[in-house]
């Protein structure tokens, strides 16, 4: 087993890559910018005169065009990499995250169906709709996941992924319907399906900073319940935890982290499976830690996938698609190395 860093250590590096990446990031594109001037306009929305001597054109790309999709990359990631480790720790399962339960297949149902109704005039606004129509969906599509996985006793981890797979299942074939509906409009669904930060806006990030932030909060408070959970559930409710509010609390809140990234971004796959996975065995199972960690460590990885795909390749790639092709390798590793041990979480 490969040596495990401290808490602080990683915590110091990620937040160092992180901070890095997000400045390099601001630099690259059609227009390359120096990185000393990214600090002196990201500086001078603060003290102006730290941007005197920029142009303003150079300004405007780097806070109007950049930076809110740099921000919103590092929040999503993040909080789909917080809600993987929950639902890993939940399930004792390393399989387990947003995308293999079908919680983000219906936060994308939801999303697919608010701009459909959207297109024909039956809804609110797309601003207010689609965050709304997506935490609906994903709560919908977890209850039904929970219900179908039910019928075992023990409610184990693999019947409550394989229902997420066939909950999931069964959302694609209904947003095919949708697309089908959608007509002329159907790119939209399409391309918002596959994934894409290229339309966030400070909007999005005024969306997605408090939920980081409050959900994030609540996961961090129960996670010494969720490390006691590890341990059994007689155990657990030997020292106290309720574990069935337990699970409730951080799977609807979990949802709503979810429905919210889904909404600004479409889905984007296996950042939560990917991420916690590789942090565990960095620097340990806590998950007072590997919350904080996973936060870092996903906004880090999706920063650098979109990166990818906005400044380095040819033309832009839809970023859900270039996760899946990270993370469907990954996620069948995962399953390979687990099958042949039969080892636990």
């Amino acid at each position: 087993m490969a040596a495990r860093l401290g808490f602080p250590w990683a915590a110091g590096a990620l937040l160092l890559l992180l901070l890095t990446a997000m400045l390099l990031a601001a630099g690259m594109g059609f227009m390359n910018i120096p990185a000393l001037s990214v600090a002196k306009a990201v500086g001078g929305h603060f003290f102006p005169s730290l941007a005197a001597g920029l142009d303003p054109p150079t300004v405007a790309i780097v806070l109007d065009v950049r930076l809110p999709r740099i921000m919103a990359a590092v929040l999503v990631g993040g909080m789909l990499a917080v809600c993987g480790t929950v639902f890993q720790a939940i399930l004792l399962n390393p399989l387990a995250d947003p995308y293999t339960l079908g919680v983000s297949s219906g936060a994308a149902f939801g999303a697919s169906l608010a701009i459909v109704l959207q297109v024909i005039g039956l809804t609110l606004p797309q601003s207010f709709s689609v965050p709304l129509f997506a935490f609906a969906g994903s709560i919908a599509a977890l209850v039904a996941v929970l219900t179908l996985a039910a019928g075992d006793q023990r409610l184990s981890s693999s019947s409550l992924i394989l229902s997420g797979v066939i909950v999931a299942a069964i959302l694609s074939a209904a947003i095919g319907f949708l697309k089908f509906l959608a007509d002329e409009q159907v790119s939209i669904i399409i391309f918002w399906l596959m994934g894409s930060l290229s339309s966030a806006s400070r909007q999005d990030i005024l969306l997605l900073a408090p939920a980081a932030l409050a959900g994030s909060a609540v996961c961090l408070f129960f996670s010494r319940d969720l490390n006691i959970m590890a341990a059994g559930e007689r155990a657990a409710a030997s020292l106290g935890v309720n574990t069935a509010r337990l699970r409730w609390t951080l799977l609807l809140t979990c949802s709503l982290m979810t429905a919210l990234c889904v909404a600004v971004s479409g889905i984007i796959g296996f950042v939560g499976l990917v991420a916690p996975h590789l942090l565990r065995h960095l620097a340990g199972p806590d998950n007072r830690r590997l919350i904080v960690l996973s936060f870092l460590g996903g906004g880090l990885l999706l920063l650098c996938a979109d990166t990818l795909t906005r400044a380095v390749l040819p033309a832009e790639v839809p970023i859900g698609v270039l996760t899946s092709l990270i993370g469907g390798p990954f996620f069948a590793c995962i399953f390979k190395k687990r099958q042949q041990s039969n080892a636990g979480f």
